[in-house]
């Protein structure tokens, strides 16, 4: 899985963590599409930072299975923190 891959896979996870997330709808103050974009963007970073930590630390290398597991279930965990304390303030 390329840089690209990566990318996309985040911005799919973060776009569909907050479409799923129950607390979407509950923040106040900002504009839907702010929170959408938020939430992309946390699965977006969720996704490269767990790619560049795995590489570094050599838990896997580029096209492992391990590397898409880690890559999603980091990004999964980081948007729904990110949408729950967004919908919180």
């Amino acid at each position: 899985m390329g840089w690209i891959g990566t990318v996309f896979l985040g911005a799919v996870i973060g776009l569909a963590g907050w479409w799923l997330h129950p607390l979407r709808r509950a923040g106040r103050g900002r504009s839907l599409a702010a929170r959408a974009g938020t939430a992309l963007g946390a699965g977006i970073l969720a996704a490269v930072v767990a790619r560049m930590f795995g590489n570094v630390v050599g838990a896997y290398h580029d096209g492992d299975t391990l590397e898409w597991l880690a890559c999603s279930l980091f990004a999964f965990v980081v948007v729904t923190v990110t949408v729950g304390l967004a919908a919180r303030r």
